[in-house]
């Protein structure tokens, strides 16, 4: 596997069904936003045109929970909201992995910081508290690779430097939201976006208050239990 089959947003990638149940991987992607001249803006690269499956189709920097990331030092914690949605499908050393990973892999494929970069180490010590939790969605089982991928939220402001792609991904930039309904996205990223618009024309009060979902098999939206 290449390091850029890694992404979520390969997800719907065929190739023939394997002969015995694949276990999802952990994978996490971070929806970064701002507002912009064109309106809401979400920061996105595109698959390597050369790539076996799904080539030129946008996704959300993002990748594979690395074993590192469950001992990453970050420089604030994740915000209880986040945390308990993440929580309805991981344990919370996991949940706040996945949060840790969405920052690195943005880090990776972007070059934007949120947080710092540790001196000694080179490594990034993210800030988690401002990501938010949106959706998670698990690769139908007939797929030879499989994810169960997160979608967590960030405003750019919170991040810091110049986008500066590491060779992961192309045409890495803001991208607004009227102008992705014309580009190539995998079908989940169809669907997360939807999830996306939802949650950007709630108030705070509603968002706290949504109807949390997942997006399972052959693109199912199947609603989610809040805890507590």
């Amino acid at each position: 596997m290449t390091k850029g089959d890694d992404n979520p947003g390969g997800a719907d990638a065929g190739g023939p069904p394997p002969k015995r149940a694949v276990i999802p991987k952990d994978a996490a992607s971070i929806i970064l936003w701002r507002k912009g001249a064109r309106g809401t803006e979400i920061l996105m690269g595109r698959r390597h045109r050369d790539m076996r499956f799904m080539p030129g189709v946008l996704v959300f920097p993002g990748g594979r929970v690395d074993l590192e990331d469950r001992h990453t030092r970050s420089t604030s914690d994740l915000g209880p909201e986040a945390q308990r949605m993440l929580e309805l499908s991981a344990t919370p050393s996991r949940a706040r992995a996945l949060a840790v990973c969405a920052l690195r892999e943005m880090h990776e494929e972007t070059g934007l910081v949120m947080g710092r970069i540790d001196e000694g180490s080179g490594r990034l010590c993210p800030d988690l508290a401002p990501v938010g939790y949106l959706t998670r969605a698990i690769t139908p089982a007939d797929r030879p690779m499989r994810f169960h991928a997160r979608f967590l939220i960030a405003e750019a402001k919170h991040a810091t430097g110049e986008i500066q792609g590491s060779g992961e991904l192309e045409e890495v930039r803001f991208f607004a939201l009227d102008e992705l309904h014309a580009q190539p996205v995998a079908k989940i990223t169809a669907l997360v976006l939807e999830e996306f618009e939802a949650w950007l024309a709630m108030t705070p009060v509603q968002r706290a208050k949504r109807e949390l979902v997942r997006i399972q098999g052959k693109d199912n939206r199947v609603v989610e239990k809040r805890r507590g």
